[in-house]
């Protein structure tokens, strides 16, 4: 657990449509992230990132939303705190530097950047596996072959939680 004032800081990459196993998951990630006391980094630009931030915020957990517009969103939108870069898809070294690990949900081609992103910049990546998408895929091909951080594979809420303990950034469970 990272020690002193800051909380623990994870951020959720990916999409995953709603009904979805992987859609269901990000929401019960969300929420429990809060009840652990971390704060949850989202663009809330996907389905799936955007319940993660719902159910966060709603568990009264810390929600940083970093948009890639240069205008504030309404204010009904699903997080604590707002970061309007307006740097368009630049935001997505924002989003991989952000968190002390990246939670990977599914995802396209901006999921994609973004892992990459948190690869080269040394970030623990936490695939969700078993529900489709490209995060299935990442434990048996990351993105090179440097092994700059651990990629730490989850399929359950329990399985993500060893996984945060495992990296010290929520307390043993």
């Amino acid at each position: 657990m990272t020690q002193g004032v800051r909380s623990s800081q994870v951020c959720i990459l990916g999409s995953a449509e709603p009904g979805s196993p992987a859609y269901d998951l990000a929401a019960a990630a969300g929420e429990r992230l809060a009840a652990l006391g971390v704060t949850l980094i989202s663009g809330c630009g996907s389905p799936a990132t955007r319940v993660a931030a719902e159910r966060a915020v709603q568990a009264g957990g810390q929600v940083v939303s970093i948009t890639p517009q240069d205008q504030m969103p309404s204010s009904d939108w699903p997080a604590t705190v707002v970061i309007p870069c307006g740097m368009g898809d630049a935001r997505n070294l924002l989003m991989a530097l952000a968190g002390d690990a990246c939670i990977v949900i599914g995802g396209r081609a901006g999921t994609i950047s973004e892992v990459c992103l948190a690869w080269l910049h040394k970030r623990p990546l936490l695939p969700l596996v078993g529900c489709g998408g490209w995060s299935d895929r990442l434990p048996s091909n990351p993105p090179d072959e440097r092994r700059n951080s651990p990629i730490l594979p989850w399929a359950s809420i329990a399985e993500l939680e060893r996984q945060l303990s495992h990296l010290e950034l929520i307390p043993a469970v």
